[in-house]
């Protein structure tokens, strides 16, 4: 049986990915593909309880190369037990985010820099999606998208941060032209799905 395709969605907090993580979950499904739908930090047991410790408001105390690491590690979990012997049945992964993540978030939000790709890069052994979509939006638009209420603790980071998250986003993006595709998340939601859809749809019979 051939690989599976492994899709990843990223954007700042607040840009609309969770609902059109959902919407192309069920598209592909209603074409008959076998799909896993999944996220990070989390996606197995451990993962969990390891996104727990990293977002919970309480741990002010947290250095930020031990985020980046906790990180690193539920990622390694979720590869090693979900992603890769989910891809090698040849499913269809959807995953809320991944290793382009912790770039931007601890390598440029943090100021770690490049040691967190040499970090992920080990942690993941070296798989990569095949298509990233980089939902964008203004991060001060992003973050009053979400209740006060609900902030987590990297929510709960000065504008100043998630701009540099922002620009992250937008250099990894030139970076990688071929795999992560640029989505305006200030359009509307079916006008974004449609365009996701239309992108996925195009990837799957491209050797057709």
């Amino acid at each position: 049986m051939s690989k599976g395709l492994f899709i990843t969605f990223e954007g700042p907090d607040g840009s609309g990915k969770t609902t059109q993580i959902n919407n192309l979950n069920t598209y592909l499904r209603g074409k008959g593909i076998d799909t896993v739908l999944t996220r990070e930090p989390g996606g197995t047991i451990i993962g969990e309880k390891i996104r727990e410790i990293i977002l919970d408001i309480k741990h002010t105390e947290m250095s930020p190369m031990t985020e980046a690491l906790l990180y690193a590690a539920s990622r390694s979990q979720h590869v090693d037990q979900l992603i890769r012997p989910a891809l090698e049945a040849g499913k269809t992964v959807i995953c809320d985010r991944f290793i382009d993540s912790s770039i931007v978030y601890q390598g440029y939000g943090r100021k770690l820099g490049d040691c967190i790709l040499t970090i992920n890069e080990i942690a993941v052994s070296n798989l990569m999606p095949d298509l990233t979509f980089l939902l964008l939006v203004d991060p001060e638009i992003g973050m009053k998208r979400i209740s006060n209420e609900e902030l987590d603790r990297i929510e709960s980071e000065k504008i100043d941060y998630h701009r540099d998250v922002y620009n992250g986003y937008l250099e990894l993006a030139k970076k990688f032209p071929d795999r992560i595709i640029i989505i305006d998340g200030s359009k509307e939601i079916e006008e974004i799905e449609n365009n996701i859809i239309d992108k996925v749809s195009k990837f799957i019979n491209r050797g057709n």
